[in-house]
């Protein structure tokens, strides 16, 4: 089956649904120009000042750096949290969104990604499950109390050090505040709103138990497979039907839809055939 017949069964599939999960890895940003951190050299690509440092993402993203020196820690994120601010959400989202009116679907997200694109190009908070947590959202480093607050901070950051000008403080013990997000030995995550995100999913799933669900899963990879996992679960239910859109990792079992191409891509195909 060539790729435009699967765009045109994949078309199928989404028309006959009468609900849409969403689920989303780091490839679903690239199309919005945010850097894929595909291995190391992907990774110093995007910041070539930690390549110097001789830092990968696993030492970049990791709590260790606001204990030792918050700072320095808020450099990657505050980086982060300004790029993500500053980024449009591609038209794909909007498709999404666009699909789910013109079916008449309920529909729910879940993402691995902590850039908050989906609320940003429209989806309702109630609506969307962040497994890793969110930028735009702190807590208290130790942590103080379990309090968990919107990132309203202006971090500017030095990029000859890739340090932070600014650390956010926690609004209760006045001491360092961190992004409210899953870091690798991440032992001081707070995940209470995520849990929430989780409950509200799982309630999703019960009501729709029944029904032909759709899942379009975008830029979900196998090296933390968290989004893959659990789209696969979900297609394991009668009546739903994975479609996974990924340029090199598309491969996908269960007879489900393989769309081997970018995000962007494979959402444009399949609109052309719903159009």
């Amino acid at each position: 089956m060539n790729l435009s017949e699967r765009f045109d069964k994949a078309a199928e599939v989404v028309k006959s649904a009468k609900a849409m999960i969403v689920t989303a890895g780091a490839g679903m940003g690239v199309d919005s120009g945010l850097p894929d951190f595909r291995g190391d050299q992907g990774f110093w690509n995007a910041y070539p000042m930690y390549e110097r440092l001789g830092i990968n993402f696993i030492s970049a993203a990791n709590p260790a750096n606001f204990e030792d020196d918050p700072a320095f820690g808020w450099g990657f994120y505050g980086h982060r949290t300004n790029l993500y601010r500053e980024t449009v959400p591609h038209r794909g989202f909007q498709m999404l969104l666009d699909w789910a009116a013109r079916y008449g679907q309920d529909s729910f997200v879940a993402t691995s990604n902590v850039d908050g694109q989906f609320q940003k190009a429209g989806y309702r908070e109630d609506q969307v499950l962040e497994v890793h947590g969110s930028i735009h959202h702190l807590q208290c480093l130790t942590p103080c109390c379990h309090a968990i607050w919107d990132n309203d901070e202006d971090i500017p950051v030095d990029f000859a050090n890739m340090r932070a000008q600014q650390v956010p403080l926690c609004r209760h013990c006045r001491g360092p505040a961190r992004p409210n997000i899953l870091m690798f030995g991440d032992y001081s995550w707070l995940p209470d709103r995520t849990h929430a995100q989780e409950m509200r999913f799982e309630r999703f799933l019960t009501q729709h138990q029944h029904e032909a669900i759709v899942v379009l899963e975008m830029g979900a990879g196998t090296a933390i497979p968290t989004i893959r996992y659990m789209s696969e679960r979900i297609g394991h239910r009668s009546g739903a039907m994975v479609i996974r859109i990924n340029p090199r990792e598309a491969h996908i079992p269960g007879g489900h839809i393989s769309l081997p191409c970018r995000a962007l891509e494979g959402l444009t195909g399949i609109e052309q055939f719903l159009a």
